[in-house]
């Protein structure tokens, strides 16, 4: 993505997301905000349940949009001076940059499995590798008809994608545990040699080296999907980065370094803090052969003071990025003295040899007991259990039951904040969470805070505004004394 900071920091927020200027009223009427499943925002949408016509009235709605539009910065900016504040990013943080949604098998990655699959000229034939692809999404929704099951359907399948692409669906099966499957059946050969066979609609009876091969190329297609931003993305989806973790970096230096934390498998915040000149701690260290040293999370960056004896200084531009399910840059190598994990980190254009290290089964937590998912899990658990410490979640379905669990376990805390960011959340997690009416839990929705870009440059809050930051101080000041004990000098009982 091109430098843009002059367009960027000139844009209006209305015109951010969605690249058109949009009226007062139209971002009204698409605000979602809950706080413990109570809507903030439905007196003055009811105030204006039709969109003014007379210029005054105008003025009015305008007027009042911005004032909300200060308020969510107060409320949001009052968060961001929490003692630990943490965002945890899914698939909808990346989806306006052009990230595939794995819920089920993306259209184009089936496309190029097909066209690495099918080899001949006249008499076409199949790879075994692409048979056990669809055969194992056939294990996992044998009623639905669209799934091809043989050699003569993968073809029709093939010459559906080419010739009627508008029309294709995509196969109904969530890639993610589709590759989790594919790891189970692996695991379960002893060897290079091992044969698999299991009975069922339809039967399985597949070589280790065949479902080795389909793990490898469906793992590469997948990463080939995630090298974003795609060239029809916007700048302005990309700079959404860029301004959330310039927002991020305005809390005060006093505080817990803020941490990142992603289940994508691309690469945009990483992009976006070279972009903004951010130093990020993401688990490795070296120069040339980085590798995973998860005790580099506990360093922090100083740098002294004009002379040898003078104070030293906290750098401010430093963030720790913590990628749960691993990375499109991550690479599986045989572990050694220098590399203990066998994970290393480049930024090499992805081949066909490299083993690309992404998470296959996010979906079970038992397995999990790899590095460095442990030790990342780990992490994100000691965050969000802090006193005093907030969740930021954009654009994450909540369908892992281990990230569940570390949130549940975070909700135990009575200090705990939980904010969700999502257009149109569909969990039954969040459905739960709205019906406990729990005020800690914040919900915000819909296109105008909802998406990633929204929330980004509508609600959330830049303390290195002046006005704003005043009003948070005096906010986050009197939400302490709120908490204070009521007693006399003394000690004594009120």
């Amino acid at each position: 993505m091109p430098d843009s900071d002059t367009s960027r920091m000139g844009r209006k927020p209305e015109q951010h997301a969605h690249g058109a200027a949009m009226t007062s009223f139209e971002l009204l009427r698409n605000a979602q905000f809950k706080i413990g499943g109570e809507d903030q925002l439905s007196a003055l949408r009811e105030k204006y349940s039709e969109e003014p016509m007379e210029p005054e009235d105008k003025r009015r709605i305008d007027t009042e949009w911005q004032r909300l539009v200060a308020d969510m910065h107060i409320r949001t900016g009052t968060l961001l001076k929490s003692d630990t504040v943490s965002f945890l990013l899914g698939a909808g943080a990346s989806k306006e940059c052009g990230g595939p949604l794995i819920g089920a098998v993306p259209l184009e990655l089936e496309r190029n499995l097909l066209r690495d699959g099918v080899f001949g000229k006249t008499k076409l034939g199949i790879r075994a590798w692409l048979k056990c692809f669809y055969l194992t999404a056939c294990r996992l929704a044998p009623q639905d008809n669209a799934i091809p099951a043989n050699r003569d359907e993968i073809l029709q399948r093939r010459s559906a994608l080419i010739t009627e692409p508008d029309n294709a669906k995509p196969l109904a099966v969530n890639f993610e545990v589709l590759l989790g499957l594919l790891h189970k059946w692996r695991a379960c050969l002893p060897s290079v040699e091992g044969r698999l066979r299991l009975a069922g609609d339809p039967p399985v009876d597949l070589q280790a080296n065949v479902i080795r091969e389909c793990i490898r190329r469906a793992t590469l297609a997948l990463a080939i999907l995630c090298k974003l931003p795609t060239q029809e993305a916007t700048q302005e989806s990309f700079d959404a980065y860029r301004d959330l973790l310039r927002k991020i970096l305005t809390r005060p230096l006093n505080l817990k370094r803020a941490n990142v934390f992603t289940l994508n498998y691309d690469t945009l915040v990483e992009q976006a803090a070279d972009a903004e000149g951010v130093v990020l701690i993401d688990g490795f260290v070296g120069t040339v052969f980085r590798t995973f040293r998860p005790e580099s999370y506990d360093h922090d960056l100083y740098f002294p003071g004009e002379t040898t004896e003078g104070r030293v200084h906290r750098l401010d531009r430093v963030l720790h990025l913590y990628k749960l399910h691993g990375s499109i840059t991550w690479t599986a190598d045989a572990p050694t003295w220098e590399n203990p994990y066998g994970i290393r980190a480049h930024s090499d254009e992805l081949s066909d040899d490299q083993p690309v290290l992404i998470y296959p089964t996010p979906a079970k937590s038992a397995d999990t007991l790899g590095m460095p998912y442990t030790d990342l899990l780990r992490r994100f658990s000691a965050a969000v259990v802090r006193p005093q410490s907030v969740l930021f979640v954009l654009g994450y379905g909540f369908g892992d039951e281990h990230i569940c669990a570390i949130v549940r376990q975070a909700l135990a805390i009575p200090s705990f904040t939980l904010v969700i960011v999502d257009p149109n959340p569909q969990s039954n997690f969040v459905a739960q969470l709205r019906k406990e009416g729990d005020r800690r839990v914040w919900t915000l929705t819909g296109n105008t805070f909802g998406t990633f870009g929204g929330f980004v440059t509508r609600a959330m809050a830049d303390l290195s505004d002046e006005s704003i930051r005043r009003k948070v101080m005096d906010t986050h000041r009197a939400l302490g004394k709120a908490k204070e004990p009521d007693h006399k000098e003394g000690g004594g009982d009120v």
